[in-house]
């Protein structure tokens, strides 16, 4: 028995998940009392902060993104989703601070450092980011459901479904029922993550097979290859990561939706490395498939299809209900991000947006509009999603854009002379050379094609396949930021010291078990700031003397970045 091209069996199992995780949520509705409640609940452990931080940022798309870049370039396609583990150690430091922020948007942290103007800026900016985020999960999630159900049920079709499902529990219970449903379904995303791999291992006969079947194995098999995932690409979508981590606005919920700060910073830097691990998964299935295919003569197959063709082949041969168990593993991982991301925007628009211009409306009247801006903000991802012709080039856009407004961050961050004139200036530059160094296009109507008309000029080493090479491009809109936001704030008008002075106490002050903040971005009436303790006394930068336990996890989620890739390493010369 069968149902669009999936075994009865597998229906069912696809089904309960379906209704559980839905029930689940909408449960998590009945706690919602006020907008705080709604974005930024503060009351969980660390475990569950573990599988917020890996469900929240593990997603189907990217398995999809890397299988595909491994299975065109090898090896080296992995970092298209370690682009982030070189930032990975920073997590624990940056966690909690962001809970320091004691803030329930990452807006509410320009508006504290710098002007409501900034702040609504961000919010623009926060919203965009999330809509081609949620564009992009769904084009990668939807590529896998049409090709482990042999085209039966459509793209389109299942970008439909799953959006349904993950705004129905995420519209009721808000930031509680992602988290909530983040724990079981990140468990499905590691099943996802794993489940192919041996079954694919086994029919090419293991690495060593691999190795056999495909041409030049030696390149392909590189971590670093000399083709176009080098050494520079790899500084590069790093350092741009880094920059962009902290300005995504989920950010703000992996890490501070915890009770204290350390739930934040065990949560982040530990779910964040469980992704790094289930990311080896994706890469090597991507590489398996490059022998597999070869082996069977098959006609091209699109990199964007490599895993959803996989799971069809293997896993109804095995036992049936594993493809639902598959495709339920990855509906979780999808809507497990989707849902935080929708919630992070429309806390965005409401707390950031809607609320300064409408004042004095009730907390019910509040969260009845996050619902509704719920739904804008989704539908804005949806339209992304049908018109985004490919998972890989649509993530390019994501690194892009989360960069933004990471320079007024970091320098307002650590400088106190970055002004309100200099985080406008330095993030709309930004905006302008990623513009002017890439492609605008209405439909068939190109307004303006850099690599058309201008890459010829540009030397050798700057370009890849006769196109302006994206690193040089990062960092082309990264130094120009960062040059406009110092050199316009050293000539504009400073931030009142006691805004600074406030913002920095926030910094310094760690947040105390059981603490309640009435207003965002505001200290306790009985918190005692700590003395400021800076490795640059008497300036104007604000770096402060990291604690002790700060070094020791530091240090520790660098040991873990070398193991991982030494494990990789020893993988490939296997």
């Amino acid at each position: 028995m069968s149902f669009l091209g999936l075994h009865i069996a597998d229906v069912l199992v696809l089904g309960l998940y379906l209704i559980g995780i839905t029930c689940i949520g909408v449960w998590a509705a009945r706690r919602i009392k006020n907008i705080a409640d709604f974005f930024m609940p503060r009351k969980f452990g660390k475990a569950m902060m573990v599988m917020h931080a890996f469900g929240t940022g593990t997603h189907s798309d990217q398995a999809v993104s890397v299988a595909s870049k491994s299975f065109t370039n090898g090896l080296s396609g992995i970092w298209y989703q370690w682009l982030w583990l070189f930032a990975t150690p920073f997590y624990w430091l940056i966690a909690p601070v962001m809970r320091r922020f004691r803030a329930i948007t990452t807006a509410d942290v320009f508006e504290a450092r710098f002007s409501p103007s900034v702040a609504k800026l961000f919010a623009v900016v926060g919203m965009l980011n999330l809509s081609i985020n949620i564009g992009i999960m769904l084009k990668g999630s939807s590529a896998v459901v049409d090709a482990s159900t042999g085209g039966h049920v459509s793209s389109n079709v299942a970008i439909a479904a799953m959006t349904v499902m993950f705004v129905i529990y995420g519209i009721a219970g808000g930031l509680s029922a992602a988290i909530i449903t983040d724990f079981i379904q990140g468990i499905l995303t590691i099943v996802f993550s794993f489940l192919l791999l041996p079954f694919v291992l086994h029919a090419v006969g293991g690495l060593g097979g691999i190795r056999d079947v495909i041409p030049n194995a030696d390149e392909m098999f590189s971590l670093v290859a000399p083709g176009e995932i080098g050494f520079f690409y790899i500084i590069m979508i790093s350092v741009n990561g880094l920059v962009g981590i902290v300005t995504q606005p989920h950010t703000m919920g992996n890490c501070a939706a915890g009770k204290t700060e350390n739930e934040g910073r065990v949560g982040w830097m530990c779910g964040n490395f469980l992704k790094r691990v289930c990311t080896v998964a994706w890469c090597l299935t991507g590489l398996a498939a490059i022998a597999y295919f070869s082996k069977r003569g098959a006609q091209p197959v699109h990199p964007d299809h490599v895993f959803g063709l996989i799971a069809a082949d293997f896993l109804p041969n095995i036992l049936h209900g594993l493809l639902g168990l598959f495709l339920a593993a990855l509906l979780a991982s999808v809507m497990s991000s989707c849902d935080s991301f929708m919630i992070a925007s429309s806390g965005l628009f409401t707390k950031n947006i809607y609320q300064p211009l409408i004042p004095d409306k009730t907390q019910k009247h509040y969260v009845l509009v996050a619902r509704i801006t719920s739904l804008a903000i989704v539908a804005c991802g949806v339209a992304f999603a049908y018109w985004l012709p490919g998972v890989v080039k649509g993530l390019e856009i994501f690194w892009k854009v989360s960069a933004m407004m990471g320079i007024a961050f970091w320098l307002g961050l650590f400088w106190r002379r970055t002004t309100v004139a200099g985080a406008w200036a330095g993030t709309l530059t930004g905006f302008g050379v990623l513009l002017f160094t890439g492609r605008i296009a209405f439909g068939q109507y190109i307004l303006w094609d850099f690599n058309a008309n201008l890459a010829d000029m540009l030397p050798g080493f700057m370009l890849w396949e006769g196109k302006l090479y994206m690193p040089w491009q990062m960092v082309f809109y990264l130094s120009a930021g960062l040059l406009v936001t110092v050199v316009v704030s050293l000539f504009t008008k400073p931030v009142a010291t006691e805004k600074l002075d406030n913002f920095y106490a926030l910094v310094r002050t760690p947040v105390r078990p059981g603490e309640q903040v009435a207003v965002s971005c505001t200290l306790p009436s009985d918190a005692v700031v700590p003395e400021k303790r800076s490795l640059f006394p008497n300036t104007s930068l604000e770096i402060l003397i990291p604690s002790r336990s700060s070094v020791i996890g530091f240090l520790a989620g660098w040991g873990c970045v070398a193991a991982i890739i030494y494990s990789v390493y020893l993988i490939a010369n296997a």
